[in-house]
């Protein structure tokens, strides 16, 4: 690992799509899609992306990591085991079982179960950006993977 931020492996993310919310980094959903976003930020190729988003910050509330330790972490140059081990032992202690759900309840999340702001955006965002790809979100997560074409 590098301290210098040269040596980033950033995507793109004017050119590719962030991992899906549904892979996981040190075992939490989110982190991934995160750890991309962040690594972007930092080498100034986040496209219309954001790092620190309401997204993110589910990932950061649950472990209890601050966004800028994180970003800060990722800036040594980082690969994702190095971060998944880095986020296991930086997030507050969890049972394995309440990991466990919390990633289950997330991959499972139907609409009816989101704050009725997020509810409201959907409501414009799906038939928008999401119904004109020919699928149907069931679940929260399908929005991300349908529209940037994993499903």
């Amino acid at each position: 690992m590098s301290s210098s931020t040269s040596s980033i492996a950033a995507p793109d993310l004017s050119r590719e799509y962030p991992r899906s919310p549904r892979e996981t980094i040190g075992g939490y959903v989110i982190a991934a899609r995160t750890l991309d976003k962040c690594r972007a930020h930092i080498a100034g190729t986040l496209g219309e992306y954001h790092f620190d988003c309401p997204l993110d910050n589910l990932f950061f509330d649950f472990t209890g990591i601050s966004s800028s330790d994180f970003k800060a972490f990722v800036a040594t140059g980082a690969d994702d085991e190095a971060v998944g081990k880095w986020v296991q032992e930086k997030a507050k202690q969890s049972d394995k079982r309440e990991i466990i759900q919390w990633n289950n309840d997330l991959r499972g999340k139907r609409f009816c179960e989101m704050p009725i702001e997020l509810q409201e955006f959907l409501e414009g965002y799906i038939p928008e950006f999401v119904l004109p790809k020919g699928k149907t979100p069931l679940v929260w997560f399908d929005v991300y993977d349908i529209e940037e074409d994993r499903m």
